[in-house]
């Protein structure tokens, strides 16, 4: 399970390979086009990249978060009008529901992960591209014969694309970069794949599909071509993107380089004890998370006995404030360390999802909304924390925290099931004990692993000082010729071990 074979031991490097290979500098590592695959085992010089290096591609793949949630965001609207054109029951939406994530359980901790280990991130961006766009073309023949099994397919081809997509930006984004910056990088890229989630269905409603026939599937069908033929031209664009390769054997070496303050030492995947507490919470925290988004609208036509239409701008509002909140948990963590800004906020998510199984009216339907803006920040706050200080075992672990957003498909069935048994009030118990789950991982970050996480939010690395940037191999060499300069020897006399 989870991808613990031989085929994915033999993608990560031994301590042994990693300091006896030449150190490339992390301006090689710039200059490099790695449109061919890159050994995972191999140095490259990203573990020392600077803020100035890593902008160009963080802000391409943010733009690709956006437009990720964009695409997600019209997918739920175009889900909703199949399903009325189709007249799916509710039970059957949890089947659909268990197509989409149920990708997730599959894919990340099998070919996802083996791409990312394998040939790298820029090809698992263009692979899973290539997946979502596939998945969008199945919708077409889906429609004409308004088939319900060919559109859980075409969904579960979606699925395995963006849960694709998210095994290499995620961890990208947390590791292309200075390491004190990691949990700052994802939330800001986040953020804009919120703010896409919200923009679409407002487009959808007000824009694509205003006016239109419920029963009428030729709009949905040049929709989901459009969305199609854009990711496979986005899959070209990353083709020939400049993107630097951080490999695995790059993650061991600033892992050891940060020893000093985090504590470091290398252990095998069995022992990665903080990791896998972490995959747990992120299932838990995913369900639960699914579980309120499904059934936000319900609840608030129980509570507030309000139209659907009016519920659905309550949700709007909604995500809003989760897009709003993770930019407000990036801002914090400038100025507090990630693991006290991920405990508040899972502390809120806690109160207000126990006010909404009691208060009933606008004020329940306010409780709600403050969940999800307390939410913003876990996601990726989980994953970046989770991942810290697994060294070589980097992509292997990330791919396994994607494979927990699988929780999606158990928690929303389980809620709709209390729901139908008692009331939508009662059924929000089911997020309740998800998010118990997951609240206890801050507090398991916060009295045992703080020293190693503050150690990397004090790591220098990728900074500049005086002689050059902290952790480069460049910077080693100059130090090591001033200090034969003072000694009175030749530099080039005299070999520097590295």
């Amino acid at each position: 399970m989870f991808g613990i074979g031989k085929v994915g031991k033999r993608e990560e490097p031994e301590l042994s390979e990693v300091f006896d290979q030449r150190r490339p500098s992390n301006v090689e590592a710039m200059n490099q086009v790695h449109r061919k695959s890159v050994s995972n085992r191999g140095l490259t010089g990203a573990s020392a990249l600077t803020v100035r290096q890593s902008i160009f591609p963080i802000v391409l793949v943010t733009i690709l978060f956006f437009l990720w949630g964009f695409a997600y965001g019209l997918l739920d609207v175009l889900n909703a009008k199949f399903q009325n054109s189709l007249n799916i029951t509710a039970a059957k939406a949890g089947g659909l529901q268990g197509a989409y994530f149920g990708a997730y359980l599959i894919g990340p901790p099998t070919y996802s992960g083996w791409v990312v280990r394998k040939f790298g991130y820029r090809w698992t961006f263009i692979v899973g591209l290539c997946i979502y766009g596939i998945g969008a073309l199945m919708f077409w023949p889906s429609a004409v014969k308004r088939s319900f099994g060919g559109f859980c397919g075409s969904l579960f081809i979606v699925g395995s694309g963006l849960s694709t997509l998210e095994t290499s930006a995620n961890p990208f984004i947390a590791t292309c970069g200075p390491p004190r910056l990691s949990e700052f990088r994802l939330e800001i890229s986040q953020s804009f794949q919120a703010i896409g989630s919200v923009m679409a269905p407002l487009l959808a409603s007000r824009v694509f599909f205003k006016n239109t026939d419920p029963q009428d599937l030729s709009n949905v069908q040049w929709t989901y071509l459009g969305i199609a033929a854009f990711v496979f031209l986005l899959a070209v664009v990353f083709f020939f993107a400049p993107i630097p390769e951080v490999t695995d054997a790059d993650m061991a070496l600033q892992a050891e380089q940060c020893s000093g303050l985090t504590g470091y030492v290398d252990k095998p995947m069995r022992k990665q004890y903080k990791l896998f507490f972490g995959v747990a919470a992120q299932f838990c925290y995913v369900g639960a998370q699914v579980g309120v988004a499904s059934q936000f609208i319900k609840y608030s036509v129980e509570s507030a006995n309000i139209s659907d239409a009016a519920a659905s701008d309550r949700y709007a509002i909604g995500q809003g404030l989760f897009a709003i909140g993770r930019f407000a948990a990036a801002g914090l963590m400038m100025v507090m360390k990630p693991r006290w800004v991920l405990m508040a906020f899972m502390t809120g998510v806690m109160i207000f999802i126990a006010c909404s199984m009691g208060v009933r009216g606008e004020g329940g339907v306010a409780m709600l909304s403050l969940v999800l803006f307390f939410e913003s920040c876990v996601f990726p706050t989980i994953f970046t924390l989770s991942i810290r200080g697994l060294g070589r075992h980097t992509k292997r672990g990330s791919s396994w925290i994607v494979a927990a957003v699988s929780g999606g498909a158990l928690f929303p069935s389980l809620t709709g099931l209390v729901a139908d048994h008692e009331d939508y009030h009662i059924a929000m118990c089911v997020p309740l004990v998800g998010f118990f789950v997951a609240f206890a991982f801050p507090i398991y970050l916060n009295t045992v692993c703080a020293q190693e996480l503050d150690g990397f939010r004090e790591s220098k690395i990728g900074y500049h000082d005086e002689d050059g940037t902290i952790g480069d191999v460049s910077r080693e060499a100059r130090r090591a010729s001033l200090v034969h300069e003072e000694k009175g020897v030749d530099p080039m006399e005299k070999e520097v071990s590295y």
